[in-house]
């Protein structure tokens, strides 16, 4: 599917990483691209030909409203987008990732795991988990795990399951996109610091989430979610000014056109000030960092049914437009 034939974003403008399709140096750039489905390069409407989105990002402090006169002016060279290869919109140099920051999704996997001898009803289980949930919402601190951005890969590329990999699945989730430093702000400050939202699938291979060998330890993030191409990310920034509630969002995934994957980030635990601001005490976020903010219910996980050789995921954020990515088995790549 080519990126016109996918559903585009509804603000005035959006941000994006392009290269000519079918350039043999890839070259890729910088764009503005609007909802006509026409690409700025950014390179030249600014003059630097070093420019790429991070760099910009630190250059107008993170603001992108900065760039709206050049999507109202409609001047400069300006290509279809469907002649563009879309790559990841932004190369991070630090991906933070929330776990367990959905309610349901928390729920169903509890559920998923639990063990045969567990003398409760799947209601009573549910409902004891969904008390803890809220009190975690109440009093407790956000779950967050730090990821590779080699893992990134484009919106629309093919994403490689390896052999290892038993039990691959899908995460979709509304990804921040950090513009300004942020080094222990207070939640009030928090939205300040980002620039705009984007869209990934944040890929985990479920039988390597646990560690097998060693039990006590617990979780092993490096080895299920970080292989090559598993967080395929975009296909555009767009500026948080045009996203008016990032806790009012649909977050929408379907697995070779079925839904799987259809809830409000409203059931987010923990909200992008509070997961902004949390990190921030701990780390110093900078200028086109990502945070993933976790994924909603309705994982390969909970449905039975793990990632296969060409499966097509499809997934939407609403107002962030769409990306498109097909699985291919490592022996057959």
């Amino acid at each position: 599917m080519k990126p016109s034939d996918m559903p585009i974003f509804t603000a005035p403008f959006g941000v994006g990483t392009f290269s000519q399709a079918d350039a043999a140096d890839p070259g890729a750039f910088p764009g503005l691209v609007t909802p006509d489905g026409h690409v700025l390069d950014l390179r030249a409407a600014l003059g630097d030909r070093t420019l790429t989105v991070r760099t910009m990002l630190e250059r107008c402090g993170g603001r992108l409203s900065s760039l709206r006169r050049y999507a109202e002016a409609r001047d400069g060279a300006r290509r279809p987008l469907d002649e563009l290869r879309v790559h990841a919109p932004v190369e991070p140099r630090q991906l933070f990732q929330s776990g367990a920051n959905y309610r349901q999704h928390v729920i169903d996997l509890e559920l998923a795991h639990r063990g045969p001898d567990d003398p409760r009803s799947e209601a009573e289980a549910r409902a004891e988990i969904a008390a803890v949930m809220d009190r975690r919402a109440a009093e407790d601190l956000p779950y967050v795990f730090t990821g590779l951005p080699s893992a990134i890969t484009g919106p629309y590329d093919d994403v490689v399951l390896p052999a290892w990999a038993e039990k691959p699945d899908w995460e979709l989730e509304l990804a921040v996109v950090i513009g300004r430093p942020a080094y222990r702000v207070p939640q009030a400050q928090a939205l300040d610091h980002v620039a705009g939202y984007t869209i990934a699938n944040d890929l985990t291979d479920r039988s390597t989430v646990f560690r097998r060998d060693m039990p006590a330890i617990g979780t092993d993030w490096l080895r299920c979610k970080n292989a090559p191409g598993f967080t395929p990310l975009g296909p555009f920034i767009v500026p948080a000014e045009f996203v008016a509630n990032p806790s009012d969002l649909q977050v929408t995934l379907k697995l070779n056109g079925e839904v799987m994957q259809d809830e409000s980030t409203k059931d987010m635990i923990f909200g992008v000030a509070r997961l902004v601001s949390y990190i921030s005490q701990t780390a110093r976020l900078l200028p086109g960092d990502l945070v993933l903010t976790g994924s909603p219910a309705g994982n390969g996980l909970h449905w039975g049914r793990l990632l296969r050789d060409g499966d097509v995921m499809e997934g939407t954020i609403t107002g962030l437009g769409a990306q498109r990515t097909r699985c291919v088995a490592e022996n057959a790549s």
